[in-house]
């Protein structure tokens, strides 16, 4: 029954992820439902995410090539603090994990929810002031140290964060900042799923099944992309985490 609920949830996840985003408030909490620990579950659903970023990356390398001024410091900052992340992670108990899981969930929901807008404000934010055209090298690795810190340490809603990086950082060519999100977030998603594995703290059984079903999922979604309103399907996924969120608070601080 168990392997059913995995199965299924990551047909679901790798499908909503391929459609609109936000699989992982499918895959997570169905990580908990099958008796994986707190810290175990995120890592979990980092490794089990990993193939799509990967692939979805290798099909955008044409555009991600073209940025190669940015890659390497890019890859570099989510190499570093990727690792750094999930080594923070790991330092978490399950308990002191289980308390921030509703405020983490909260802020991925809220980001998926008003993902876009951030990321036409900080487009025109970008495009209307040199000062933030022009913004420091510093700074601007700065902020992309804090999202790949969060990314290792919590992957849900790391995509949103890294497009609102790069609308600031001033890319304006959507499949470049499509391609590049991808990239980086398949480089933080790999060295945290390594220094997971490394402790011994991925569920590979669960987290494997999981898998499978999100590239399946992922791929079958792919083909039928044209017939689903993806508008729809985020509403109700907003709808979905609200209530997810209301329900972690409630058991967890009740």
């Amino acid at each position: 029954m168990t392997e059913i609920l995995l199965l299924a949830a990551g047909l679901v996840a790798g499908a909503i992820n391929t459609l609109a985003g936000g699989g992982s408030f499918i895959l997570f909490p169905a990580l908990l439902a099958a008796g994986v620990p707190p810290v175990l579950a995120n890592a979990s659903n980092t490794y089990a995410s990993l193939p799509g970023y990967a692939s979805g990356a290798i099909g955008f390398w044409p555009q991600i090539r073209a940025e190669r001024r940015r890659l390497t410091l890019y890859t570099l900052i989510a190499l570093v603090f990727g690792f750094l992340g999930a080594e923070l992670l790991l330092r978490v108990s399950d308990a002191e994990f289980a308390l921030i899981v509703p405020w983490l969930i909260g802020f991925a929901v809220t980001l998926f929810a008003f993902g876009g807008r951030i990321n036409a404000w900080m487009a025109r934010r970008a495009a209307g002031s040199l000062s933030m055209q022009r913004a420091g090298t510093i700074v601007l690795a700065g902020l992309l140290a804090l999202v790949c810190l969060y990314g290792g340490f919590f992957n849900a809603g790391l995509g949103i964060l890294l497009l609102a990086f790069l609308a600031l950082a001033g890319l304006r060519d959507i499949h470049a900042m499509n391609g590049l999100k991808l990239w980086m977030s398949a480089i933080v998603a790999l060295v945290a799923v390594a220094r997971f594995a490394s402790e011994g703290a991925i569920a590979w059984y669960e987290g494997s099944i999981a898998l499978i079903g999100i590239t399946i999922g992922g791929y079958g979604a792919a083909r039928l992309a044209h017939l689903v309103p993806t508008g729809v399907l985020r509403g109700l996924i907003i709808v979905y985490g609200v209530g997810l969120t209301a329900y972690f608070f409630w058991t967890t601080y009740d």
